[in-house]
């Protein structure tokens, strides 16, 4: 069984910037889809960002220009740096990666914004 270990969620200012990590306990190699996805009380969870095998991103609306999805295959790690938060950007944000059919989930991080 995969395990997802995530860090660096926590409370920050309107504007600030966070860095969240996901690391894995197996080698990246075999993954063929990592993501960061949010899911804040009473909605859904959205997709923030993905990232291919081939290193292929794509962003929610909401997040572009402001976070960055990114990895370290020789650390079996993937990033979300996340800048110019928002009052709406508070969620638990989770990582999530895909191994053929098998999907896996990290245990999720709270980021909080406020003043």
């Amino acid at each position: 069984q995969v395990q997802l270990v995530e860090s660096g969620g926590g409370l920050v200012q309107p504007g600030g910037s966070l860095r969240l990590s996901c690391a894995a306990s197996e080698s990246f190699v075999s993954f063929n889809h990592m993501g960061w996805f949010r899911q804040a009380p009473g909605n859904k969870r959205d997709l923030v960002a993905s990232m291919s095998t081939v290193g292929s991103t794509i962003y929610a609306d909401f997040v572009k220009g402001r976070f960055t999805i990114s990895r370290d295959i020789a650390k079996n790690t993937v990033y979300l740096q996340m800048n110019s938060l928002k009052p709406e950007d508070p969620a638990v944000y989770s990582c999530h990666l895909v191994r053929g059919i098998n999907d896996y989930w990290g245990q999720g991080t709270q980021v909080t914004v406020s003043s």
